[in-house]
């Protein structure tokens, strides 16, 4: 057998020739979609003993017969010269379409049969095996209910068919805006795709989410639609969506003297928030009698845990935040830096509270200091929350030696426009001065900074550095809030 020739017969192989027997109005629309989107390996067979079922112009893979299919004679001849995949059967005569299923039945019983029911009769078609049933009522009910607001939008028709791949609009507003996809914890679900303007991207962990981008994401039903309320929740239920509870680090080889006092401090701020749970770890216990007054504080949301074995306890804290959907850690900078606790608590993509001289309750402004465009928006949407949850004045900081405030003109307009989306006021600070020597002239505040990978923490590059960051944890005497955040090579 020559090559052509073998080519020509296996494209016969994958040949499939369907029978439409086509009549009324959704006949109609399925055959021009049949036309518009040609499938080169189907061969279409439409009847068409009614006018105007068929639109004027006809491709090639598809062959119109004029022969009424209720004829047992006419719709055998049919059968027997051609040897059909499937048969589709899109009628709007229930009285016709009885006639046709007997006659195919006694023609060839088991030939695959998807029959459009339009007229919502369980009866039509139920003694037979091989039919597959769509119910046009069904569908149209299904896609009028997806229309309807607060609603996600599931495949209906891929994979399992029960809401394991959906898409979910980001809404100005939304926890998710501004947020890179590394910093997401996607636990038993994942972000596929992302659309924006009409193109997809195929996102990577430094892709950040901006609001009125659409994301597909697929993982178990249950997973999903926890995710998609969480993307439509509006900011005010800090700390979501890093999670729901907050976790508080007693590390007694540095927090001894003040645990009592950390302690107290996030028993406050679990106060301020909504329905949420405090989860106490102490490592390192070398106290017994301090152990035993931290156990007086226990409660219905306050829940205390010892390690007595100080072997692995990195993975414990990590296995104590996925069991307890923990959404904020409460840190003193020494345990912090201790031990690699910094990078662990990065790879968990958490937000990090660190204790500072200036105590919680006193704390009335929260401040953003200005560094790159890509940071100050990640951030953005967590500072306005937190701040919002603890009742605190939020102010912009952008105190530039040199006074190139035009250059982060996009910045400010952008913390603006979510001040007025949020409803949330926010104080504007431009000077001409050192950003550190500033904050360190600032009396209880809360710094809101981004949670690099990098966290400088070498003493002598702190003394060539100009970065902020690089003082977040030499300056102790203010309360930090540290913001997950993944660098990108290309802003997306």
């Amino acid at each position: 057998m020559g090559f052509a020739r073998l080519l020509s017969y296996e494209k016969e192989l994958f040949i499939k020739n369907i029978l439409i027997l086509a009549s009324g109005s959704i006949a109609k629309h399925f055959i021009d979609w049949v036309n518009k989107n040609r499938v080169a390996e189907n061969q279409y067979h439409v009847t068409c003993y009614k006018s105007g079922t068929t639109p004027p112009n006809i491709g090639k893979n598809i062959t119109l017969i004029d022969a009424d299919p209720t004829s047992f004679s006419k719709l055998k001849r049919i059968m027997d010269e051609t040897a059909f995949s499937n048969i589709f059967i899109v009628m709007e005569d229930k009285e016709d379409v009885k006639y046709v299923l007997k006659n195919i039945a006694l023609i060839d019983n088991k030939l695959r049969i998807v029959l459009v029911n339009q007229w919502d009769d369980p009866e039509v078609g139920k003694d037979q095996d091989n039919i597959t049933m769509v119910q046009s009522d069904g569908l149209i009910a299904a896609h009028l209910y997806d229309q309807l607001p607060n609603v996600p939008l599931v495949a209906q028709n891929v994979g399992l068919g029960q809401g394991e791949i959906m898409e979910v609009h980001i809404p100005f507003g939304s926890s998710y805006a501004y947020r890179h996809i590394g910093t997401i914890v996607q636990h038993k679900w994942k972000i596929a795709a992302l659309y924006r303007d009409e193109q997809q991207i195929l996102p990577t962990h430094t892709t950040m989410i901006r609001p009125n981008d659409t994301l597909l994401i697929l993982g178990k039903p249950i997973v999903l639609n926890g995710v998609y309320k969480t993307i439509n929740k509006r900011v005010g239920l800090f700390p979501e969506p890093f999670g729901k509870n907050i976790y508080l680090i007693l590390d007694l080889r540095h927090d001894q003297k003040n645990a009592l006092l950390y302690l107290k401090q996030s028993i406050y701020f679990v106060e301020k928030l909504e329905e949420k749970s405090l989860y106490i770890r102490v490592i390192y216990p070398n106290n017994f009698e301090l152990i035993d007054e931290l156990k007086t504080f226990e409660s219905e949301s306050v829940s205390l845990s010892i390690c007595y074995k100080n072997e692995d306890v990195k993975s414990l804290i990590a296995s104590d935040i996925y069991e307890h959907n923990v959404g904020l850690i409460m840190s003193t900078i020494p345990a912090f830096e201790s031990e690699d606790l910094k990078e662990t608590l990065y790879a968990l993509k958490k937000l990090i509270f660190l204790f500072g001289d200036d105590l919680l309750y006193n704390i009335k402004k929260s401040i953003v200091l200005m560094t790159n465009k890509e940071e100050m928006e990640s951030i953005s949407s967590t500072a306005f929350d937190i701040s919002e949850s603890l009742g605190l004045e939020l102010t912009l900081g952008d105190f530039d030696p040199e006074g190139d405030f035009e250059s982060k003109k996009i910045i400010v307009e952008h913390y603006e426009t979510l001040s007025q989306i949020f409803d949330t006021g926010i104080n504007i600070e431009q000077k001409v001065a050192n950003p550190i020597r500033e904050l360190s002239d600032m009396q209880n505040i809360l710094q809101i900074a981004a949670f690099e990978e990098d966290l400088n923490t070498d003493s002598f590059k702190k003394l060539i550095s100009s970065k902020v960051q690089d003082f977040l944890l030499t300056t102790k005497n203010h309360p930090k809030l540290l913001v997950p955040f993944v660098a990108s090579e290309v802003v997306n």
